[in-house]
């Protein structure tokens, strides 16, 4: 499965639906068609049918999750705009928050340190710039594509 790379991915901007182990390839490939979604996954078969319905695929080889961004990176660039606008767990846009609305939602030390915090409206995270944002922003720069 690919859950992590999909993770990352809507950490990079992108619009990942990520399916779940009851959904069969027909499901998958009917998805891809009616949302007009590009299909990331292990499965040589699956990337087969999908071109085989003029679908696009990307078989995504390495288990490196740095070179899974790679890869699909370098097809698809990253639009830095887009960077962390997605909730990483459901995929939704995130909306800026006003500071006195995340009061006693986050811990006391996150909101003393911290002005900009972003809202899940689906799943009701909150988001803010952590120490996890420059290990994030690390990472990004790190699978950013080389130029040849």
């Amino acid at each position: 499965m690919l859950g992590t790379l999909a993770r990352w991915l809507r950490i990079l901007g992108f619009d990942v639906y990520f399916a779940d182990r009851s959904e069969d390839d027909e499901d998958i490939l009917e998805r891809a068609e009616k949302e007009k979604r590009i299909i990331l996954t292990r499965d040589r078969y699956l990337v087969a049918m999908a071109r085989r319905r003029n679908l696009k695929a990307l078989e995504i080889r390495s288990r490196d999750l740095d070179e899974q961004i790679r890869t699909v990176t370098r097809l698809y660039p990253v639009k830095e705009d887009k960077v962390l606008s997605r909730c990483s767990i459901c995929n939704t846009p995130l909306m800026r928050i006003e500071k006195d609305e995340v009061r006693g939602r986050v811990p006391d030390g996150v909101y003393l340190r911290h002005e900009e915090f972003w809202y899940c409206k689906e799943c009701k995270r909150i988001y803010w710039k952590g120490s996890h944002w420059e290990k994030m922003r690390e990472r990004i720069e790190r699978v950013k594509p080389r130029s040849s």
